[in-house]
Formats: C-alpha cells, sequence, structure tokens
C-alpha cells in the first residue's frame, strides 16, 4: 500500500513538473521584425503607460495614446494582458513610452502578450520610427523569413531572407534597424535600406 502510494505521488509531481514545462515553453516567443509585427497586428500605437490595476483576473494598463499607425480610428485609453507571466502577461512600466503592437478583442479592447512587439519608444531609431509611417504598411505583401542558421533557401519572389539572425544580437543588424522588405519594378520582394535618420 505505502509503495503504491509513493508510487502515485512520484507519478503526480512528473505530470506536475511536465506542465509547468509545458506552460513555460508556451510563452517562448521568435524573433520578430518590426515590419512583421506591424503587418500582422491589429493595432500599432506609439503610447504612454499611465496607470494600472488587476481587471478580473487580468492587467489593465491605463495609456496615453501618443500615435496611431494602425488600427481602428478612435483613441485607445488601455491595454490588456493576463496577469501571469506563464500565460504569456506583460509587465510595463508606468510613465514609459512605449510602441505597442497587439491585438483587438471582439469587446473591442486591446490585448498584448509576450510575443508581441513591444519596446521603449526611445530605443527604436529614426528609420524605424519614420518606416511606421511610409514603408512598413507598403510591404505587407511580402513575407520576411528568419534565418538563424545556415542554409536559409528563399522558396518565392514575394519572400525576404531575414539574416540578421545569424548575428549574435539580430535585432539590432541592419536589416532590423534601417530596412524594410519591399516590392520592386519585378513585383519580387527585397531588402531596400534607408539612410539612418536621427528624427
Amino acid at each position: 500500500m505505502t509503495w503504491s502510494i509513493s508510487s502515485c505521488f512520484i507519478t503526480l509531481v512528473v505530470l506536475f513538473l511536465w506542465r509547468i514545462e509545458d506552460i513555460a515553453e508556451a510563452c517562448k516567443c521568435a524573433p520578430v521584425h518590426l515590419q512583421q509585427a506591424f503587418c500582422s497586428a491589429d493595432v500599432v500605437i506609439r503610447a504612454k503607460v499611465a496607470g494600472v490595476e488587476v481587471v478580473s483576473g487580468n492587467t489593465k494598463y491605463d495609456i496615453q495614446q501618443i500615435k496611431m499607425f494602425k488600427g481602428p480610428d478612435r483613441v485607445i485609453h488601455a491595454v490588456f494582458t493576463s496577469s501571469s507571466s506563464a500565460s504569456c502577461g506583460v509587465t510595463l512600466e508606468i510613465n514609459k513610452e512605449y510602441l505597442f503592437t497587439g491585438r483587438m478583442s471582439t469587446d473591442g479592447s486591446m490585448h498584448l502578450v509576450m510575443c508581441d512587439f513591444i519596446q521603449y519608444w526611445e530605443d527604436l531609431n529614426g528609420t524605424q520610427k519614420k518606416s511606421l509611417t511610409q514603408r512598413y504598411q507598403s510591404g505587407c505583401d511580402c513575407t520576411i523569413i528568419r534565418c538563424s542558421s545556415l542554409p536559409c533557401p528563399v522558396s518565392a519572389p514575394d519572400e525576404c531572407l531575414w539574416t540578421d539572425l545569424l548575428l549574435a544580437d539580430g535585432q539590432s543588424g541592419p536589416q532590423a534597424k534601417y530596412s524594410a522588405c519591399l516590392k520592386g519594378r519585378d513585383w519580387s520582394c527585397a531588402w531596400y535600406r534607408m539612410a539612418p535618420s536621427k528624427k
């Protein structure tokens, strides 16, 4: 009888640890180019975090919207995220200005998860900021293929190979910082580099 109880207890512990690992795995995010994040998001905004509260098990961040780059024709006053990092919840700093990409729910509220593109506004360079209004939208017909180890073949003319990820810090590479994947005159997609902007 004692052996049976011990066996059950060990099985439960193993299942519990397996489940915890499974939850942790759920929030692993692949690197994403800002253009990809822009194109796949329902909403892309620049906003300052003004306050925080827990509402029905979720975290609600009150925000002051500064600029809407993509999304509904109205001001967004709050963003919602899970209160748990295990459920891909996001932690934001009060009085900090961010660029958010996120999803709109059926009730019209904006939701963020860890895998969305969320970055301090001051950490974006001038080229990225300018591309939010002038370039990324025009490249949404193109597909950016992540390349983290060679070989990485491009299989279609509407694809751009993102090779920054071969570098130690892929998000700081030239394609991430200064380029957009756009269609050329022959309707195939390629990287186009914009001169760095100081704005």
